[in-house]
């Protein structure tokens, strides 16, 4: 245990020349780890902090559990994978269908822990059988659908928020994308949280859009606000299909970084979605929103060449400083709904196109009429949120284009090799 919190020292710990990396069992000095540590923060920070404020969760709680999780996930993949676990926003969607069903945050806090339970056994599995069984299931067409269906679907939520404030929006958006082609480096790729400060400096001179009443209320020190899961069996469908979504977050982020530092991770891989999956379920277990790994902070690595697992140690340690404040929670909440509205019109519709580029990098082939038919249909099912409540248990429209794609692909596809309508070897890639 005491050589996992070993870093040898990187150089004389001060100084990079161009183009050097810090590798992660390396570190600087103590004093600049902590600012690698504090701008991976400030990276996720934007991101981590909306899914609660679109969900209802307390924010605080939900950095809380980043920050543990953050720790649990080092701490299990014994200090050699470098990554930052804040809020999944594939956990949206499940989340507001329950809220909007009046059946509380308890409730989705159940689905969220049996979604992290679900997704360490998961872990479990490609631990020791390995990750083949993954590609199988989920090859690029059917994993690039649903990951772009957990941004489509939330489309029409992002237009209740703009409408609320359309001035605040644009002004947000705006900010958003400026940002992103004015600056170089991280201040740039900071683009989502500068917007947000944006806009919300501007709904502040805006009259009724900004309620400060709470802040004055709040302590300055004090534990977030937990609450227990409360067991309601009808709505896992809508959140088990977020496991297959983390899945590929998870596996996305361990070739990422393997690819940056040069290191072979495979063997790191079920461990990430045990670690992943634990943490999810200890937040549903105490009211935080579920985590997940987090492209934010790969790209603070890409522009500092620093992948120290210590500044992770660190980013861990100020995001807990910062989830026992209460004041600092409240002012998080006090952002408008404008705000909210214009920021998602870009995040949800990232999310979207993320999937969409999955099919791109890997090549699908959209000239074979299986692979364009499922992710058409998959699609469709998604904007326009289907939705229907079998024997109680609720699916919507993620959790029904995620089934619908699964067994269409793999159904068809069997069906036409059986005919002789599809070559047994035939690739779904150009």
């Amino acid at each position: 245990m005491s050589n996992l919190f070993t870093w040898k020292l990187h150089g004389d710990g001060k100084t990079l020349r161009p183009g050097e990396v810090v590798e992660p069992d390396e570190r600087l000095t103590w004093t600049r780890t902590a600012g690698i540590g504090a701008q991976h923060v400030i990276a996720m920070f934007g991101a981590t902090f909306l899914v609660p404020i679109l969900t209802g969760f307390d924010p605080s709680t939900t950095l809380f559990f980043t920050a543990m999780s953050t720790a649990l996930f080092l701490l299990i993949n014994k200090n050699v994978l470098p990554s930052y676990l804040g809020s999944s926003f594939g956990f949206i969607a499940p989340i507001t269908a329950v809220t909007a069903a009046h059946k509380g945050l308890p409730v989705a806090s159940f689905g969220i822990l049996v979604t992290g339970l679900l997704l360490a056994l998961v872990g479990v599995l490609v631990h020791y059988a390995g990750s083949k069984w993954i590609d199988i299931i989920m090859p690029p067409v059917i994993n690039g659908a649903i990951v772009a269906i957990i941004g489509f679907n939330l489309a029409p939520s992002v237009w209740t928020n703009f409408k609320a404030a359309p001035d605040t929006a644009l002004v947000t958006l705006l900010a958003v994308l400026l940002v992103a082609v004015l600056f170089r480096g991280l201040l740039g790729r900071l683009n989502i949280l500068i917007g947000v400060i944006i806009g919300y400096a501007y709904a502040c001179f805006r009259p009724g859009q900004v309620d400060f009443s709470e802040i004055g209320k709040a302590a300055w020190i004090g534990f977030p606000d937990f609450h227990l899961p409360q067991a309601d069996f009808s709505i896992l469908p809508m959140f088990i299909t977020v496991v297959l979504v983390l899945v590929a977050e998870n596996v996305g982020h361990v070739k990422s970084v393997a690819q940056m530092t040069g290191r072979n991770y495979d063997d790191q891989i079920g461990t990430a979605l045990m670690a992943d999956g634990i943490g999810t379920a200890i937040a549903g277990f105490g009211g935080g929103s579920g985590t997940t790994t987090y492209g934010e902070n790969i790209g603070v690595m890409a522009a500092t060449k620093v992948y120290s697992t210590a500044a992770y140690w660190c980013a861990a340690g100020f995001a807990l400083l910062l989830s026992l404040c209460p004041k600092f929670g409240a002012i998080i909440n006090t952002i408008p709904a404008g705000v909210l509205g214009g920021v998602t019109t870009l995040l949800y519709g990232m999310i979207g196109m993320i999937g969409i580029r999955i099919w791109v990098e890997n090549k699908v082939n959209f000239d074979k009429p299986l692979n364009i038919m499922v992710a058409a249909i998959t699609m469709i099912i998604a904007i326009g949120q289907f939705a229907f409540t079998i024997g109680g248990i609720s699916f919507n429209g993620i959790a029904i284009g995620t089934i619908v794609i699964l067994v269409a692909y793999h159904g068809l596809k069997a069906i036409g090799k059986a005919t002789g309508t599809i070559e047994k070897d035939d690739p779904d890639i150009l």
